[in-house]
């Protein structure tokens, strides 16, 4: 006979998994459609299910596509944490920080809902909330490798908070020009932009980068 806590636990987890497949689900059909033109009614359409059943996990569509859009943030971020976690020297940490921000190709499909984010986020505050979150949490994060790559001798920065932020700001405009317009930016190019800005924060050549 199963106890009480035991079908309890086997309903939570039941629901815990309808949650995660209407996130994925809504993941893709913003990647589709766009934020602005997702509806509730796309979702329950691509997941099968009827809108109530939606509502029943999330009150609103707000609710859908800000948790949508933490689920993936805090995915992002607690990679990119593994990334500076590994063994290596300050130089190679921060490229690898690098080449994990910058997309993979123009189609990558992470940069195209960040980029969708940001236009929705000017006017909306639930999508804002999390860009800020994320910024913030990337920010963070290098601001610690470079803290430590200084304590370390390795690199010069008399200002790793601001170094950081400076990065960041570059880095977005790159990589906004990069996906929006094809011209003669390739991804190489991009990198080689990336890291001659990041070795002018740190002290360093631009060349050891290359090494």
């Amino acid at each position: 006979m199963q106890s009480g806590g035991g079908a309890r636990g086997s309903r939570a987890d039941q629901a815990d998994q309808r949650r995660a497949e209407l996130l994925e689900a809504a993941r893709r059909v913003v990647l589709e459609r766009g934020l602005a033109s997702t509806r509730v009614a796309d979702i329950a359409r691509a997941t099968n299910v009827s809108g109530g059943l939606i509502h029943y996990h999330f009150a609103t569509k707000d609710d859908l596509i800000t948790e949508m859009l933490r689920s993936t943030s805090e995915s992002e971020i607690q990679r990119l944490r593994e990334i500076v976690a590994e063994p290596g020297t300050a130089v190679e940490r921060l490229d690898r920080v690098l080449r994990f921000y910058i997309p993979a190709s123009r189609s990558d499909q992470s940069w195209i809902l960040w980029l969708d984010a940001w236009a929705v986020g000017v006017r909306e505050a639930h999508v804002r909330s999390i860009l800020l979150e994320l910024e913030g949490a990337w920010i963070e994060i290098l601001t610690e490798v470079i803290t430590q790559g200084v304590a370390a001798g390795e690199l010069v920065c008399d200002d790793p908070q601001g170094a950081a932020e400076r990065i960041d700001g570059m880095l977005d405009g790159l990589v906004v020009r990069y996906t929006l317009h094809a011209g003669n930016m390739s991804r190489g190019r991009l990198l080689h932009h990336a890291r001659v800005a990041t070795a002018r924060e740190v002290g360093l050549d631009p060349a050891t980068f290359e090494g």
